[in-house]
């Protein structure tokens, strides 16, 4: 019989450049208050955000994602010739054909990548690292781009306070290159299919919609667990972790899944994103953009271990630790 080959494993995948886009305009809650019944204190007591950022006219899906890249590419010392593979994680896209990941790869030049799209909402980036590394370590790939870019101001609905305090727009973007030390750890992933209608768009004419209450305790329960056993997962203690990443769906969610994981033996002194506070929640843009805030803010090093963590509609989840570029 015939044996089929495979391509020479590889030892591991690391994160070798990082990028992010934010869109120029800055929305306060003093903005918001004017067009509905809100004021700045009640959105700080409820979801911790002071500004969030919206995208402009000529901000879409693919050009903040290609811009991220473009800078993720850049801090990687690489041409888009080298890339491969290029996954967009995005729950936003306009209109689901063509893909976004193909007309990224088109704005930066990268000729005839092995493209596709993931829509695991908030968890989308941790996926896409999952998908990048996991084809990098086969030998399927030696060069993957993976971009989390979202445009949710375009799916809410400006006038409902429940939704439209929260979601903002942006995009992130990672270069995942193969090495031989290890760089990134293996992911922990899952879903609750009995709440996978808490977050959702009724139909292609709808608004992102949310359970909010049901959401929260979900988030504030489970989430904690997966970032601790995804440390697990890596071989790694929880008081080697440097840095930890959420997503940045509220600071009381940010806030109670930090507490879980110093209490399950993280360090006291623990650096945690709190991006949401001026970004809003990107979805699954916002573990990408709120490393390379930090890190441009001098709060992460090169070399730090991260433990990140999405969580979103679905309900889906997904950790992994990693070294930050």
């Amino acid at each position: 019989m015939t044996r089929i080959q495979l391509p020479p494993v590889v030892a591991g995948s690391r994160i070798s450049g990082l990028g992010s886009f934010r869109p120029e305009r800055v929305v306060d809650n003093h903005e918001l208050a004017r067009i509905m019944d809100t004021n700045d204190e009640w959105i700080r007591s409820r979801v911790g955000i002071q500004e969030r950022r919206f995208a402009g006219p000529e901000d879409t899906v693919v050009s903040m994602g290609a811009a991220a890249s473009a800078k993720a590419l850049a801090e990687a010392g690489l041409q888009p010739s080298d890339v491969d593979t290029v996954i967009v994680a995005t729950c936003t896209l306009e209109s689901q054909i063509p893909h976004a990941a193909t007309q990224v790869a088109g704005l930066l030049g990268i000729h005839a990548p092995g493209s596709f799209d993931i829509n695991a909402a908030c968890a989308g980036f941790c996926y896409g690292l999952a998908a990048a590394d996991q084809a990098v370590r086969t030998g399927n790939s030696r060069t993957v781009l993976v971009v989390g870019s979202e445009k949710l101001t375009s799916w809410t609905d400006p006038t409902d306070r429940a939704t439209a305090i929260i979601f903002a727009d942006g995009a992130g973007a990672a270069v995942v290159t193969a090495t031989d030390d290890p760089g990134v750890g293996p992911v922990v992933w899952g879903s609750d299919e009995t709440q996978s209608d808490a977050i959702r768009v009724a139909d292609r004419n709808g608004s992102l919609f949310q359970e909010g209450q049901a959401v929260f305790r979900w988030a504030t329960t489970a989430i904690g667990p997966v970032a601790v056993r995804a440390a697990e997962a890596a071989g790694v203690s929880l008081a080697d972790i440097d840095v930890l990443v959420p997503h940045q769906a509220n600071l009381r969610i940010v806030e109670a899944v930090a507490k879980k994981v110093i209490a399950a033996g993280g360090r006291p002194d623990l650096v945690v994103a709190r991006d949401i506070v001026t970004s809003g929640n990107t979805s699954s843009a916002s573990i990408p953009l709120a490393l390379d805030r930090m890190r441009a803010a001098g709060e992460v090093a090169s070399g730090a271990l991260v433990l990140a963590v999405g969580f979103g509609a679905g309900l889906t989840y997904a950790a992994q630790v990693f070294r930050c570029p």
